[in-house]
């Protein structure tokens, strides 16, 4: 006589609805600052923006005292160290063994460097909101030293100054994305700002012809007119600009991102 055997009872998450984006992002950005440090380095970030105000305007002579100057030390500071909050938000899930947890919880990857990038936006805007009050600051104590402040600010700007940092938020993004390790994506945003400007500026004074082409391929070297003169980039620029963002920026997203869709979490 043979025992029938009961049958297996089974579990239907078919009508469970998705976890909403929203709650994804915030979870996303409760992570930046869940664990020491990344809230050590968004206060650091800022503390060296305050620093580089105060030496400004303590110590500066008169000629650097007024609001877009300070806006754009602000700027310029930020550049070198604001890419790295969103290479910690992404690279944090491979350093720490969370990946697993993430990825079983919301398993549409996509979803999830979406809210990344989402919440890599936020922070990276709250930073740039606290550093144009910083500067603010920083114009008032040229005031109070008897210096002629000017508190004319062109939209051109306020403009390159969030679209310059954006910039390079995206490009700490890419390189997270594709390399999906703390110092290999820091190590490689830092290669990219400062190295290869360096590299490419000293190929350009010998070969007169690369030097014309560098705008074209070198992302550092295109941003220059957001930066200097009035600020208006013309439209050859904006070409270039756009040229030399899909080599730094878009292939290296685009292959980070089919990495991350294909990569075998552990």
């Amino acid at each position: 006589m043979s025992a029938t055997s009961a049958p297996l009872p089974t579990l239907d998450v078919s009508q469970t609805p998705a976890v909403p984006f929203g709650r994804l992002v915030s979870v996303e950005l409760r992570k930046s600052f869940d664990t020491r440090a990344g809230r050590a380095y968004s206060l650091s970030v800022v503390g060296l923006c305050v620093v580089v105000m105060l030496v400004i305007a303590l110590l500066f002579d008169e000629g650097f005292q007024d609001f877009s100057d300070f806006l754009l030390a602000m700027g310029g500071t930020l550049g070198f160290f604001l890419p790295i909050i969103p290479i910690l938000l992404v690279t944090g899930e491979f350093g720490q063994r969370t990946g697993l947890v993430t990825f079983t919880l919301e398993p549409r990857r996509p979803r999830i460097v979406a809210a990344k990038l989402s919440a890599g936006l936020i922070i990276s805007l709250g930073v740039l909101v606290l550093a144009a009050v910083i500067a603010a600051v920083g114009a008032v104590l040229a005031s109070l030293r008897g210096f002629e402040v000017s508190w004319s600010l062109e939209y051109s700007q306020v403009q390159n100054f969030v679209l310059a940092n954006l910039i390079g938020v995206l490009i700490g993004f890419a390189l997270a994305m594709l390399l999906m390790n703390t110092p290999a994506a820091i190590v490689g945003y830092f290669v990219y700002s400062l190295i290869i400007p360096t590299v490419v500026g000293i190929i350009g004074a010998f070969v007169g012809w690369f030097q014309d082409l560098t705008p074209w391929i070198e992302l550092n070297t295109a941003q220059t007119p957001l930066f200097t003169g009035d600020f208006r980039p013309s439209g050859e620029e904006w070409a270039q600009l756009a040229t030399a963002s899909i080599i730094w920026l878009v292939v290296p997203l685009t292959f980070g991102i089919l990495r991350l869709l294909r990569a075998e979490m552990k």
